[in-house]
């Protein structure tokens, strides 16, 4: 299969998608080289809220707002690591550029920032992150696994974690609802 660049694109993982950890699970890929992929699955809220990771870490939060939001499963890579999703990007310590509007980033700096009500203008936090070795997402793609559609902020930033799937589809005009469960080539 041909080369493709998917960074900033969604994942739609297909009805028939029999992994656990991405079933029903729309995920944004930050990074996709010849050196595999790095994702985080957007839409699956934990049992943890920000107040909580603040807790555990250690910092205090003057932040209400920030500190009530869901952290997500961003992948089972690396679970207890977290990774911060932001716009705009920034200048923080450790920061992926996605794109001139999107960054990932890993330090604690931006935590901190979060916290004290310095966070950036969107921001999304996750805890692991979805990894894959290369060609194995082209592999993915020729057998059904999933649909790609380019991403866009407003579905990760602005919408609830439950209707990012379904926004995602419908920017394909799409109803996840008629997608069939069985493989198969026209």
């Amino acid at each position: 299969m041909q080369s493709v660049d998917l960074t900033n694109h969604f994942l739609i993982a297909m009805p028939a998608m029999a992994d656990p950890f991405f079933s029903k699970t729309l995920t944004y890929i930050c990074e996709h080289n010849e050196q595999g992929a790095l994702g985080l699955v957007v839409n699956r809220p934990i049992d943890l809220t920000l107040k909580d990771l603040f807790d555990q870490l250690g910092i205090s939060s003057d932040d209400e707002a920030a500190a009530g939001l869901q952290v997500m499963f961003g992948g089972p890579v690396q679970l207890d690591r977290g990774f911060v999703l932001h716009q705009p990007v920034g200048d923080w310590q450790s920061t992926m550029t996605v794109n001139q509007e999107v960054g990932l980033t890993t330090s604690l700096d931006i935590l901190r920032a979060i916290a004290s009500g310095n966070s950036p203008k969107q921001i999304l936090v996750a805890l692991g992150y979805s990894g894959w070795a290369p060609g194995q997402i082209e592999h993915e793609l020729s057998q059904n696994a999933w649909l790609t559609v380019p991403a866009s902020p407003t579905i990760i930033f602005e919408l609830p974690s439950e209707e990012r799937l379904t926004a995602a589809m419908h920017s394909l005009g799409i109803d996840f609802s008629s997608l069939s469960d069985e493989v198969g080539h026209s």
